[in-house]
């Protein structure tokens, strides 16, 4: 899909991000529901340039493709179709077979393996010292692991073949692969710890979980393993983006406050729509104000959800609106906080999605669709006017652009979620849930111990998926911190593992 002219490929994906069904058809009635994503990829601009990676598979690691299963759970003919499943694999820093040494695997997400790769740096940080071998695996359906070796929107469009996109089935992925790994290495007696971030970290929790044979750990970054079934409140979320902007600027969050109103009062002009699109340099006409009020209650989710200490957007963006001349009017403040975020483009707010991004929010569109219902919303906010969840509308919503309807409570039928202390503390065991508190995502996330060995660790400043991030020297030490305990965690899981080991004479 073309760019907008002047815009780079970087800025406009990031554009894209935040409309969250704009490729599935235009997704119809999809596009009144607010659900952030949950990628742990950062932006371009929303990066410490001395850190930025490119999203592409280093030359430490070798690719593979896996004859996968395309139904792991059904016997007709043609679940037993397969497919190719990639996945990347560094042996650097691997102590061996022979020692036993152990296995971080990256479970992917929600878009191809290879900003996982450049992004996850944790696991490549403390690999020497482990002596790991390091696996990340492409999620089923994005990438280039695809049933049929067709395209996403192919796939999407066809009932028969989205009916194999799920959690379930890439859950099952994972495990075929890593089994079938360790036995190509001939390495039974290594250890595997499963990483992921976001939706990713809900599948590493998960995976221990379901295939405690296969994974003796799982450290699982931002996952809301919470925020379904109506466990959390469905405010949750918004609630903690109007929090950061009010403790980094009341005057910013009470501009932002006024601004709706203001944006429907010049709506409802005469050629208001054509104004709001001037002012706002909108790539394409406004049909509505609705389109304009969705990109900007994103843009800020997203300002709080990726406020890296490196980078401070909330505090970048809370400057330039802070900063604007008065005498410009009150929409002219909030552009110039769009501008300092997105720098100066030829257009905003409506850009095609393209790239990577764009079969994020094909994919992820269905997930959230099928079995991913986050039934987030706004009611009580300081920062936001009332737009509540109606499960009716999303149900309906859905059934129009896909023909099924959710499926609610799946995720806590497969996977649980209520009373989660008082369940897992029977049979659970070593899961990290790692959270930053700024990150809205956190509102959904397991935040007190559960056991001696189902531990939360959170840091007040940090955002999403932060601690699996590679190290750099601007990191704070509470970033610093959390990364050690979560390492020394690891080695005790590991210790344990090992004594066991010798104890059973293997």
């Amino acid at each position: 899909m073309a760019t907008i002219p002047g815009m780079s490929s970087h800025r406009c994906l990031w554009i894209a991000l935040l409309l969250l069904s704009a490729s599935v058809a235009a997704a119809h009635d999809l596009d009144d529901f607010d659900i952030p994503k949950l990628r742990m990829s950062r932006p371009e601009f929303l990066q410490d340039p001395a850190s930025a990676v490119q999203a592409s598979v280093p030359e430490d690691f070798a690719t593979f493709f896996y004859n996968q299963t395309l139904d792991h759970f059904n016997y007709r003919p043609e679940s037993y179709t397969a497919f190719n499943q990639r996945y990347v694999v560094n042996s650097k820093y691997w102590g061996g077979a022979d020692s036993g040494a152990p296995i971080f695997a990256f479970l992917g997400a929600e878009a191809p393996i290879d900003g996982d790769v450049a992004n996850a740096g944790f696991l490549t940080d403390n690999a020497a010292e482990f002596r790991a071998l390091l696996v990340y695996i492409e999620h089923r359906f994005y990438g280039e692991s695809i049933p049929y070796g067709i395209t996403l929107k192919k796939a999407l469009d066809d009932a028969d073949t989205r009916g194999y996109f799920s959690s379930a089935q890439a859950l099952a992925d994972y495990a075929e692969i890593l089994i079938h790994l360790k036995q190509k290495l001939k390495a039974e007696r290594s250890p595997i710890i499963v990483f992921g971030g976001s939706y990713g970290g809900m599948l590493a929790s998960w995976f221990r979980l379901k295939y405690p044979h296969v994974a003796l750990g799982a450290l699982a970054s931002s996952a809301p393993i919470l925020y379904f079934d109506n466990i959390v409140p469905q405010d949750a979320f918004f609630s903690v983006v109007a929090k950061g902007f009010l403790e980094s600027s009341p005057s910013c969050h009470r501009t932002i406050r006024r601004s709706w109103e203001e944006i429907d009062r010049v709506a409802s002009e005469p050629h208001g729509l054509r104004k709001l699109s001037s002012a706002f340099k909108t790539c394409r006409p406004l049909r509505s104000s609705s389109g304009l009020k969705k990109y900007l209650r994103l843009l800020y989710s997203q300002v709080v959800q990726y406020n890296d200490p490196s980078a401070q957007p909330l505090k970048l963006m809370c400057d330039a609106i802070n900063g604007a001349s008065p005498r410009n009017g009150l929409l002219r403040k909030i552009f110039a906080g769009l501008v300092a975020i997105n720098g100066n483009l030829t257009c905003y707010v409506n850009a095609p999605a393209s790239g990577s991004f764009a079969q994020t929010l094909l994919g992820w569109s269905w997930q959230t669709c099928s079995e991913m219902v986050i039934p987030m919303g706004i009611t009580r906010n300081t920062m936001f006017p009332p737009k509540p969840f109606n499960l009716n509308s999303f149900v309906a919503a859905c059934k129009s652009v896909f023909g099924v309807a959710p499926r609610l409570h799946w995720v806590t039928t497969y996977f649980g979620g209520h009373d989660i202390k008082l369940i897992l503390r029977r049979f659970a065991s070593n899961i990290i849930f790692s959270n930053g508190l700024q990150d809205p995502y956190s509102s959904g996330g397991v935040l007190k111990n559960i056991s001696s060995t189902v531990v939360a660790i959170y840091t007040t400043k940090g955002s999403h998926t932060l601690d699996i991030l590679g190290a750099n020297k601007s990191d704070p030490d509470w970033l610093v911190k959390q990364r050690k305990t979560e390492v020394e965690i690891m080695k005790k899981w590991l210790a344990t593992y090992y004594a066991d080991l010798r104890a059973f004479g293997n």
